[in-house]
């Protein structure tokens, strides 16, 4: 297979310095700050880009090389088209990974993290993309973390921010618990790899609950505009689901048991309940029951307690469980029903119990096969939404006979649940009503009974933000001695987290900032008596989870941010990204904006208009690791190729959501290329005032073509077409210098100041020394987008096709002003068909060229 960088001519001329291009124009750059966006006269019009901000781990690699020359086409691109870009820089820089790595060298997670910061912004100032370094944050500094304690305190005034004692999932590694999105779908911790675990916890959690309907809804308002792959999983994630909450009145107890369901039309089907093992309601009732099922339900629980959330979600386990010795009454039909407990059901989904329908729910018919429960079908799915159901006759059980030639409903039999549509038996005043008109009918029922209502539940969960770890936000609580948690009072702010030294930064499963001495203990705000700092940390995506904000003004240590400049910048036109960040990051930076809608702090309720997301850089069809032996170093391929070809091969390399494979592209084709678009603004003499509407129609057709194609192909994130395209024009421009009308042509230069800008959005090093070659004035980001002449847009002649009947008989070059019958006896001409056949003679004229005529014959 031939690769497309082979066919970028090789002939590299002498003079074109890479290592000395980057060091020149990096040294203009810092001179002339034309990518600051911090003038407050500026009347251009506005636009927000954003890459997600690295996590300084190390230097930048191959993925970060990717992301950032994509978002920086963006950037530049808008300038190029009149805007003011804020396109801003920051580290994402508290976390497990630096904690972990200080840990390893002894060292203060401080010392790793802001190393590891230099380094890379060292590395991105050479790579060239257009940031406004006037714009840059770290969330590791106090000045910023100030401000996640700000936000803390407010979502704890509208009571979106609560402790309570729940069961956690558990990194044993890492020894801190982890929010339901950290772990993977294999059930292991999406940081240390760690097998996750169930462990009860009392931890801080953000309500993002309360917000659920909004996040679904909302994503209607992103359609077009992200990803249909990210709203997917954002939409699966949520998980809304709609039907009733059912109460269940429990013998011997005063308080019901409410089981929702999205299935309240089978009600009269429940032969069962079943409560999550791990739930307080389990506890509760075996609480006052016989020793020996105590003794069976605390065996279950322990062994239940080893298993993760994907193992016990897996149908195809044997299901196990445990009788509790309970019995709840069914409200429909006031029958005795005995309380199970099995692995099946999770304590956080719905409220920790299930009414349990055999005949139509595969689990619950699993398990009542298992334990010889009872099975009673109540929807008749041979009976389709039309079908008149008969008058059946009931058997000794009082189960609907059914006539011979109807397949039996007899799940126990086949070992099937009976799902889909059908129409209700064995329901008393259900009975022969459509399943969905008797989801509405029994809601209405329960209403007025008083025993359940409508009701919606959701796969999403709270936020569980506190970490028992040391390199992160302190939370901003105190702990009083009577018990009561007392805020820290804003002007108090930030909590700086304390000296390392004397600390042990050890995982031991609580937070080392209890050992703090110092820094723990404090007086309470109330009265002065001695009281307890709160030793646990915020989770590292509350800092992301509203940093686009704090690039609005930075350095203002009087707010986290200015809603004057929210209404003038945000929300972000464009987000750039990995997938990988589809759900964690995405849903919390939503969430924390509807709250900053809701408080009155911004006018908007999506942080992000569009997002683009990129692909990953691979080595022979694997992700790079060093276990793997295929790391390729970006270091070293900036040293060998220079920047402008790494980053035009990113762009080159295929459509940005595609993964690159680094084994089938070549830098060295790219270098090469460019070297050949540079020799270019050298070899135009002509004059740079010179006449524009001169010069080489054929090369200016071409130059105003790509000028009118380009704005559509880059909005659409079709980067390597407008390579391509670029290519296409520095070939025809060389061969007008070379065998046409020569370097003093207007055509010339014209096509070769159109090429210096479109690079500029690819390869910046080269199309600045290009501009100033050509006697332009730095920098090119300014020098904008021409507008294409329409006159130049019109074609001389076009290609009229014609078939007879849809096989091509003949070509003919036309004017693009032909008419449609002058084009018709062409046609008829020249395949020689005379004849009339109705209207359908003539079946198809397209108006735009290439022209098809289709004549019917038959």
């Amino acid at each position: 297979m031939v690769n497309e960088h082979d066919r970028i001519p090789s002939d590299e001329p002498a003079g074109y310095d890479v290592a000395r291009i980057q060091e020149k124009w990096l040294g203009v750059w810092d001179e002339l700050k034309p990518f600051s966006s911090n003038n407050p006269n500026d009347k251009r019009p506005r636009k927000y880009v954003l890459d997600m901000f690295p996590y300084p781990s190390g230097d930048l690699h191959m993925g970060h090389a990717e992301a950032y020359a994509l978002g920086d086409v963006i950037a530049r691109y808008w300038r190029q088209q009149g805007f003011n870009v804020m396109h801003p820089i920051g580290w994402d820089s508290f976390g497990l990974p630096a904690e972990n790595a200080a840990i390893k060298r002894g060292i203060d997670p401080r010392e790793w993290t802001y190393a590891n910061i230099d380094q890379q912004k060292t590395s991105m100032r050479r790579y060239g993309a257009s940031f406004d370094w006037d714009r840059v944050l770290h969330t590791s500094d106090p000045e910023y973390y100030k401000w996640n304690q700000w936000l803390f305190l407010k979502m704890y005034e509208k009571g979106l921010a609560y402790r309570k004692d729940s069961w956690v999932n558990w990194d044993p590694v890492d020894q801190t618990v982890l929010a339901n999105e950290q772990v993977l779908a294999d059930g292991t911790s999406e940081r240390s790899g760690a097998i996750v675990v169930k462990k009860k916890k009392t931890q801080w959690y953000f309500k993002i609950t309360d917000y659920a309907d909004r996040l679904l809804d909302d994503l209607n308002q992103l359609e077009g505009r992200w990803p249909s792959k990210v709203l997917a999983m954002q939409r699966n994630w949520i998980g809304r689901s709609i039907g009733a909450d059912v109460d269940f009145v429990i013998e011997g107890r005063e308080e019901k048991i409410t089981v929702f369901t999205t299935r309240p039309d089978t009600l009269y089907g429940v032969t069962f309940m079943v409560v999550a093992p791990d739930s307080d309601l389990a506890a509760e009732l075996v609480d006052d029951a016989s020793v020996e099922v105590r003794a069976s339900f605390q065996e279950y629980l322990e062994r239940v307690q080893k298993s993760t959330e994907i193992e016990r979600q897996d149908a195809s386990r044997p299901k196990t469980g445990v009788f509790l010795g309970r019995y709840a009454v069914n409200p429909a039909s006031g029958e005795r029903i005995p309380i199970w407990t099995a692995d099946y059901v999770l304590a956080d989904y719905g409220h920790g119990a299930v009414m349990a329908v055999p005949a139509h729910d595969q689990r619950d018919l699993d398990f009542a096969i298992k334990f010889d429960l009872p099975v009673r079908v109540v929807l008749d799915t041979n009976a389709t939404q039309t079908t008149t159901i008969p008058v059946l006759e009931l058997d000794e059980n009082g189960q609907a006979i059914l006539p011979e030639d109807l397949p039996p409903l007899d799940p126990i039999s086949t070992g099937k649940a009976l799902i889909g549509d059908g129409r209700m038996i064995n329901s008393g005043p259900l009975d022969g009503i459509t399943k969905s008109n008797a989801i509405k009918k029994i809601i209405v029922q329960l209403e007025a009974a008083g025993t359940g209502r409508a009701a919606k539940t959701y796969r999403l969960r709270d936020w569980l933000i506190s970490r028992q770890r040391y390199w992160g936000t302190p939370i901003p609580i105190i702990h009083g001695a009577d018990g009561e948690l007392v805020p820290v009072p804003e002007d108090q702010l930030p909590i700086v987290l304390p000296p390392t030294e004397g600390l042990d930064l050890q995982p031991k499963g609580q937070s080392p900032l209890g050992a703090a001495e110092d820094w723990v203990n404090v007086p309470d705000p109330r009265d002065g008596s001695p009281a307890l700092r709160d030793p646990d940390t915020m989770d590292t995506f509350v800092d992301s989870s509203w940093y686009f904000l704090r690039f609005l003004n930075p350095n203002d240590d009087t707010k986290a941010f200015d809603p004057k400049e929210a209404d003038k910048w945000a929300p972000v036109d464009q987000y750039v990204g990995g997938v990988t960040h589809a759900i964690l990051h995405l849903l919390y930076a939503r969430f924390i904006t509807k709250v900053l809608f809701d408080l009155g702090y911004v006018g908007f309720t999506e942080p992000f208009s569009a997002l683009l997301n990129q692909g990953m850089v691979l080595m022979e069809g694997s992700a790079m690791s060093k276990s793997k032996g295929n790391i390729v170093r970006l270091s070293d391929q900036l040293d060998e190729h220079g920047v402008d070809a790494i980053r035009l091969t990113m762009a080159f390399a295929g459509p940005p959501e595609d993964d690159i494979d680094w084994a089938d592209v070549s830098p060295a084709a790219s270098a090469k290329f460019l070297a050949r678009a540079w020799r270019l603004s050298g070899d135009v003499t002509s004059d740079p005032d010179i006449r524009w509407r001169t010069g080489d129609v054929a090369l200016r057709r071409q130059t105003h073509r790509f000028l009118a194609e380009g704005p559509g192909l880059v909005e659409s994130f079709k980067f390597n077409v407008v390579v391509a395209k670029i290519m296409e024009l520095v070939n025809a421009t060389r061969k007008a210098i070379d065998s046409g009308p020569g370097g003093g042509d207007a055509a010339v230069r014209e096509a070769a100041e159109v090429i210096a800008v479109a690079l500029s959005l690819f390869a910046p090093y080269t199309a600045e020394e290009m501009w100033e070659r050509l006697g332009r004035t730095p920098t090119v980001a300014e020098a904008g987008w021409r507008k294409p002449d329409p006159a130049l847009l019109v074609e001389e002649s076009v290609t009229a096709v014609f078939q007879v009947d849809g096989k091509v008989r003949d070509k003919a070059t036309v004017s693009p002003k032909i008419s449609g019958e002058e084009l018709e006896k062409l046609a008829r001409a020249s395949v020689g068909v005379t004849r009339a056949v109705g209207d359908k003679e003539i079946a198809n004229v397209i108006v735009r060229a290439p022209r098809i005529v289709n004549i019917a014959t038959r």
